[in-house]
């Protein structure tokens, strides 16, 4: 199909999508699980925000099986497999729903329980999107679940290195990086033409984000007897040791190695946005802003290593207002996004500071 058939029926389908319940639910579902994504899909253009959005609902589904407490590791991998099969349009959403809806415990909270318990209707509007759009969707979600399926039983430990934190984290996230880029490359030719830098970005991206979730969110998952965080990052036995019964004086020493290289990944995303054409708008300011929340929080944790809640590394609402305007404010100029992301994320000669501290 080509790009002119493609584009009308991208924008057929998204005009009888408009009006749609389903849509409406999206709308929905998205604001009570999502704040940050509730903020910056509606930004896209028309044609990719209900794609999009669409896709985020999917995935959060996927991750509200892995996150479930009251699950063990084999039953997370039999729902993961089968809600692959729906997505695969193999098995039907309201089995699916039927046998997982009982099994959610208070531990997975109430719009998240409704999401799973709507898979059917996020499901039938999956299936009225151009197939340009939803076989990248599918193959994401099949990807994410089977990577998940893979680090069910992580506990509180944490994992071996850095090489299996990135590999949990492109499953889980960089996947989504990569399901964006191809659908941005089908709506135009003009992203089309830099898919290959873009591909080979993309997954850093969304792994960023994710490394940032997994620092800021470490003491909420070491009570839930989870952790993220690469044993290997640890100088010695003692260390880690300390680390396991520090008090509020010291920063767990992983968080503050970690800073670099989710520095790192951000600088990608960086390159990633400025490589959008100007002309879009929509697309830049949806990625201008969900890299400017990163950045900020990476700040944050940066400038409070010692946190014990990610509520205190947690942007306010302030800080997201005023992050949006300047992203706006900078949003057609790629050298005022550097120089915005270069005086947002704490600096490289900072962290190397800070980490010879951690290590006196």
């Amino acid at each position: 199909m080509d790009a002119e058939v493609r584009q009308t029926d991208r924008i057929s389908k998204s005009k009888q999508l408009a009006s749609s319940p389903a849509i409406e639910y999206q709308t929905h579902a998205l604001s009570r699980v999502s704040r940050t994504f509730a903020l910056t899909i509606p930004q896209l253009p028309p044609d990719v925000r209900y794609a999009i959005g669409n896709a985020y609902l999917l995935c959060r589904i996927a991750d509200t099986i892995e996150d479930e407490p009251e699950l063990d590791g084999s039953f997370k991998k039999q729902f993961l497999h089968r809600f692959a099969d729906v997505v695969r349009r193999k098995e039907s959403p309201d089995s699916f729903t039927t046998d997982l809806a009982p099994l959610l415990s208070e531990g997975t909270n109430r719009d998240e329980r409704d999401l799973v318990a709507n898979t059917e209707l996020v499901m039938g509007l999956h299936k009225q999107m151009p197939r340009s759009q939803t076989d990248p969707i599918e193959k994401c979600v099949e990807t994410m679940c089977r990577g998940m399926s893979e680090f069910v039983d992580t506990g509180s430990e944490g994992l071996p290195d850095l090489e299996q934190v990135d590999r949990y984290c492109y499953f889980v996230a960089g996947v989504v990086g990569e399901m964006i880029t191809e659908v941005l490359c089908d709506y135009s030719d003009d992203i089309a033409s830099r898919k290959d830098e873009l591909f080979s970005l993309s997954s850093k991206f969304g792994s960023g984000l994710q490394l940032i979730n997994i620092m800021k969110d470490h003491c909420e998952d070491k009570k839930r007897s989870v952790c993220w965080l690469p044993r290997s990052l640890f100088s010695g036995q003692a260390e880690a040791a300390q680390a396991s019964q520090r008090g509020s004086s010291s920063a767990d020493p992983r968080i503050v190695r970690l800073l670099g290289v989710a520095r790192s990944r951000l600088e990608k995303s960086l390159r990633y946005l400025t490589l959008m054409p100007k002309q879009e708008i929509g697309i830049r300011r949806f990625l201008g802003w969900t890299l400017a929340f990163a950045s900020l929080t990476l700040r944050r944790i940066h400038d409070n290593p010692k946190f014990r809640k990610g509520d205190e590394v947690k942007i306010s609402r302030r800080l997201v207002y005023s992050s949006v305007a300047a992203v706006n404010f900078a949003l057609r100029s790629n050298r005022a996004l550097r120089w915005l992301f270069n005086t947002t994320v704490p600096t490289l000669s900072a962290i190397e500071s800070l980490v010879r501290k951690t290590r006196r």
